[in-house]
């Protein structure tokens, strides 16, 4: 089997959905007995009467669907219009509810697939 460059993986990992790339990750964990946690840095203590900067407002929110209600149909074609999902993905991540529709995305595009995903019978979480 040829080796892959870099580049060549990332091309591939470009065309996957976000649902075939997580489950490439669980099985990538599973397979060579890892964790994909994302780094958290330390900060470290500031000088003496540095002030204290704010909380700063999140800007990255994911979309949350909790469960589809009884215009299951009607969500399924709502999915399929806010992400790049097939009919069968989107069929699938509708009845594994509660499950992400939409991961870091600004506020705005958020709030937007919440009402749509409301408008359509859906019962749904932005966080």
């Amino acid at each position: 089997m040829a080796k892959l460059s870099q580049e060549d993986l990332l091309a591939q990992f470009e065309e996957m959905t976000l649902i075939e790339l997580s489950e490439f990750v669980k099985a990538f964990e599973e397979k060579f007995d890892v964790t994909a946690a994302a780094a958290v840095a330390v900060a470290a203590p500031g000088a003496p009467g540095a002030p204290v900067e704010a909380v700063e407002e999140k800007d990255e929110f994911d979309v949350i669907l909790t469960g589809a209600g009884d215009k299951k149909i009607q969500v399924i074609k709502v999915v399929r219009e806010l992400t790049s999902l097939g009919l069968k993905e989107a069929k699938d991540l509708v009845d594994g509810a509660p499950k992400p529709v939409l991961e870091k995305v600004a506020k705005d595009a958020a709030e937007k697939a919440a009402e749509s995903l409301k408008g359509a019978g859906a019962s749904v979480e932005v966080k």
